[in-house]
């Protein structure tokens, strides 16, 4: 068999295609949420007047516009793929997935591009009214962008509304079904919320590496930093509510993921067991040292702890998924969503006893989770896609049916200029993130003119340069 580095064409294509989308989903997921947080921030300057919200509104909409701009150049890459590594899944699949891509590029795409110049550029050359309609518009284009992406996803996920042709293709019959196929609600939910916990998080990281260096008077740094905190304390728990709700549909359209999520290789009639941690062992169908609750699965799954579950010994081992890699992606992310709660519990108390902006320990906490929702998003998606094989369309289209002809030696060549490229450019363009993160923003900003005055704020008053101008950030 033609291999590469000992890995089949149908492996290296994977790969390649779970590197290049890794690296292209922490651009969007942060600029989905990105988006979001300059329109609330231009909308909160505009309603109080408070300069601190612009002097942030000019700092992040910088590291806006260049993680967008990652973003569509590492999501134009990656469709290349369909045609160079998936050809037989685009012909295949096309009539379906086709449309709906389209949908993204002219209702999505075409809406954030229409009006990313105003929102970036155009604040002292179309007015505030229109300038804010810009920002809540490219707020919604990411959005819904978002949204025809994951309608995809889904439906490869859970597939209806199609038949098969003569010639094997996917033909749409309902487009409704196809669209709002039985997983999309769920994971548009899940994914959206994501995104928004992620930004939080980036931002109060940010916001927390401040105050560790003694910038607890800059309005600026505290603003974020509390916004962030907010955001943590009240998304957090409803991203955990919404994974258990995503579970549960998983479980009744597609149960061989969720059963290696759980380790599940025994069906257990009586109960199910949670099993925390262990490390899975599919030669012999167990999980070894593992750490469990009894019973534990069968309630969260079913509400009943006594609610027979199956196990991977009911799926045939060829229609298995990789339990290692489910089984372990899942605990990351759940790990990382619990922890996010508990650090919205703690800023909560901070905030009460009145210590938010002097808690030195949640700083040092938060700093660390700043990059925590990316990871999070990353492990979630492979868990998604990982427990979905060995199918590309679930149940109905194999991954190994849905590669190109192409040979193990040329997708090996093609993954390693993919990964010398990609950390060599968007490598750098995270490099100069972080350089602009680690400056605070400050009143005497490039397109900002500054002068002695009092900033206002919701909790007191601090004598400080205020900007008065209303240029736009470069």
């Amino acid at each position: 068999m033609d291999s590469f580095l000992g890995f089949d064409a149908v492996t290296l294509a994977r790969i390649q295609f779970g590197f290049t989308v890794a690296f292209h989903f922490i651009f969007p997921a942060f600029s989905i949420g990105l988006a979001s947080f300059l329109a609330v921030l231009n909308a909160r300057y505009l309603i109080t007047k408070n300069e601190a919200y612009l002097r942030l509104f000019k700092y992040w909409i910088k590291i806006f516009a260049i993680s967008f701009a990652m973003g569509v150049v590492s999501g134009i890459v990656m469709s290349y793929q369909f045609g160079t590594n998936w050809s037989v899944f685009s012909d295949k699949a096309g009539p379906v997935v086709g449309p709906l891509m389209a949908y993204e590029v002219l209702t999505a795409f075409f809406l954030e591009a229409g009006f990313l110049g105003i929102m970036l550029f155009g604040r002292e050359k179309v007015g505030n009214g229109l300038h804010m309609f810009a920002c809540l518009m490219v707020a919604v284009g990411t959005a819904i962008s978002a949204t025809w992406i994951l309608s995809v996803n889904s439906w490869m996920q859970t597939p209806v509304g199609f038949s098969i042709g003569e010639n094997g293709q996917f033909l749409p019959e309902d487009w409704w079904a196809i669209v709002f196929n039985p997983s999309f609600p769920y994971r548009l939910a899940h994914t959206l919320t994501a995104a928004y916990l992620s930004t939080a998080f980036i931002v109060g990281g940010v916001g927390a590496w401040h105050l560790l260096r003694g910038e607890k008077k800059n309005v600026g740094v505290t603003t974020m930093f509390s916004m962030a905190m907010w955001m943590a304390a009240i998304v957090a728990p409803l991203q955990i509510f919404l994974g258990d709700l995503h579970g549960l549909n998983t479980l009744e359209h597609q149960p061989a993921k969720v059963m290696a999520m759980e380790g599940h290789y025994d069906s257990h009639p009586d109960g199910a067991p949670l099993i925390l941690f262990g490390i899975p062992d599919s030669e012999n169908r167990t999980i070894r040292y593992a750490l469990e609750v009894p019973k534990l699965s069968s309630f969260i799954l079913k509400h009943d702890f006594n609610a027979p579950l199956a196990g991977l010994d009911t799926i045939p081992d060829d229609e298995e998924p990789p339990v290692a890699i489910v089984f372990w992606s899942f605990r990351v992310m759940v790990a990382i969503g619990m922890a996010m709660a508990l650090v919205g519990l703690w800023s909560l108390l901070s905030r009460v006893r009145g210590r938010l902006f002097d808690d030195k320990w949640l700083h040092r906490v938060a700093l660390v989770m700043g990059p925590s929702g990316l990871v999070a998003v990353i492990a979630g998606w492979i868990t998604t896609e990982v427990g979905r094989q060995p199918y590309v369309v679930y149940n109905t289209l194999r991954t190994a049916d849905a590669v190109s002809p192409l040979g193990a030696q040329a997708v090996g060549a093609s993954l390693i200029a993919f990964i010398v490229i990609y950390f060599a450019i968007f490598g750098a363009g995270i490099v100069y993130l972080l350089k602009l993160m680690h400056v605070p923003p400050q009143p005497g900003q490039r397109g900002v003119r500054s002068e002695p005055g009092p900033i206002r704020t919701a909790g007191h008053t601090a004598s400080a340069p205020v900007a008065t101008g209303t240029a736009t950030a470069k």
